[in-house]
């Protein structure tokens, strides 16, 4: 997208490597961008570091308001959506009927919001 060289390093998340808990040693979890020797960690975070460092193509709006909803969007489904999500996946199976109820709710949210707009502009 953005036309910037990289190397992939695939990470097993149930056997984490040393690499990922050196340099993720606070969370321990993926995405991990690592440049010049320096990690930073967290999508969010990467995504605006990205777009900062190579200014061309960019991924979130120039927009002022724009990208405080993209922000707003990113937060909503790192914050709340992912969990819901996971917890009706993964919840006993008298609590799974609440979890997918809560989670197809949260993902209404989302669509009601995606399905006014021509793009992803503003949302990410």
């Amino acid at each position: 997208m953005k036309g910037v060289q990289f190397e992939f390093i695939e990470e097993d998340l149930q056997n984490k490597s040393h690499l990922l808990l050196q340099y993720n040693s606070i969370h321990k979890k993926v995405p991990v961008l690592l440049r010049n020797g320096m990690p930073i960690a967290e999508s969010i975070i990467i995504l605006e570091y990205i777009d900062e460092t190579w200014p061309d193509n960019p991924i979130l709006p120039r927009d002022p308001y724009d990208k405080a909803m993209a922000w707003f969007w990113a937060r909503f489904i790192d914050e709340k959506l992912i969990w819901v999500s996971w917890n009706a996946y993964s919840s006993k199976e008298e609590d799974q009927g609440k979890a997918i109820e809560e989670a197809c709710k949260q993902l209404k949210a989302l669509e009601n919001e995606l399905k006014e707009k021509d793009s992803l502009e503003g949302i990410l």
